[in-house]
């Protein structure tokens, strides 16, 4: 979402440059993700060395994660090339948070070319992985003068996630699955949880009452087939979303660094 599909979030930050990754909004990204993908390109390196980018690493790595954990597989084409920015300060203005309303979530969305549909079925993605509890206390702690607790979280489920980030503040590492049924399995559940108000996300939650988005939420939890096929289209078009190519970009040596220093 930030500058096209081109792995600028693999760049490590210098005494130059503050890179994407070292981004506040970022900071969940888990290392051992960064592992897999430099792993992969020294393998590639010795074999190949100049030819794959990391940005077609990023994007078949992605792919192949969500085949093994049981979603869709898709097509990735590939001839990327690496951007050659990766700025902190950029990742702001071009990620949805958690506390955005539905409105300027889908204006973002729309912005880079995905309709309502799309961006629930990519919203989907968060059926695994997780998030840190500040990303969501604000539902638990202070929703309002008058409701601590954000009515839309089911009772017993706000009880649990209460006692799990009690101490958030003093262990910002504190997290929660993304899918409370199935965390570690691509599947629809993640649909069917935000109809029962076991959304984790304020995002996330809102689109289960929306008019625009709540029927897409149930046809989704009703028909993972429809799930997937949405989500496996939006996440080809995602894959080639401002794509470098020629002289915009380069197929970088390591994947944490560009090839020439940038100051």
């Amino acid at each position: 979402m930030v500058d096209g599909c081109d792995a600028s979030v693999l760049i490590t930050s210098n005494a130059f440059n503050q890179a994407e990754r070292d981004s506040d909004l970022n900071l969940s990204l888990p290392g051992d993700g960064f592992d897999v993908v430099i792993r992969a390109k020294t393998a590639l390196e010795l074999e190949c060395p100049g030819i794959v980018s990391c940005s077609d690493i990023l994007a078949v790595a992605t792919r192949d994660l969500v085949s093994m954990v049981g979603g869709p597989f898709y097509n990735v084409s590939l001839g990327r090339k690496d951007g050659l920015t990766s700025k902190a300060a950029t990742v702001r203005s071009h990620l949805a948070e958690p506390t955005f309303p539905l409105d300027k979530i889908i204006s973002m969305f729309n912005s880079k070319g995905f309709n309502i549909e799309e961006m629930v079925a990519l919203s989907g993605a968060h059926t695994i992985g997780f998030s840190h509890c500040k990303e969501f206390s604000g539902r638990l702690f202070n929703y309002s003068k008058s409701n601590p607790t954000d009515p839309t979280i089911h009772p017993k489920y706000a009880e649990g996630l209460k006692k799990l980030c009690a101490n958030y503040t003093k262990d910002p590492t504190m997290s929660a699955f993304n899918d409370v049924m199935t965390p570690n399995k691509f599947d629809n559940m993640y649909y069917l949880n935000l109809q029962r108000g076991l959304g984790l996300l304020a995002s996330d939650q809102a689109m289960a009452s929306d008019k625009r988005t709540r029927p897409i939420v149930d046809h989704f939890a009703a028909n993972q087939t429809a799930f997937f096929d949405v989500f496996a289209k939006a996440m080809e078009k995602a894959s080639e979303f401002q794509v470098k190519t020629g002289n915009e970009g380069e197929v970088r040596r390591r994947c944490d660094a560009f090839n020439s220093i940038k100051t």
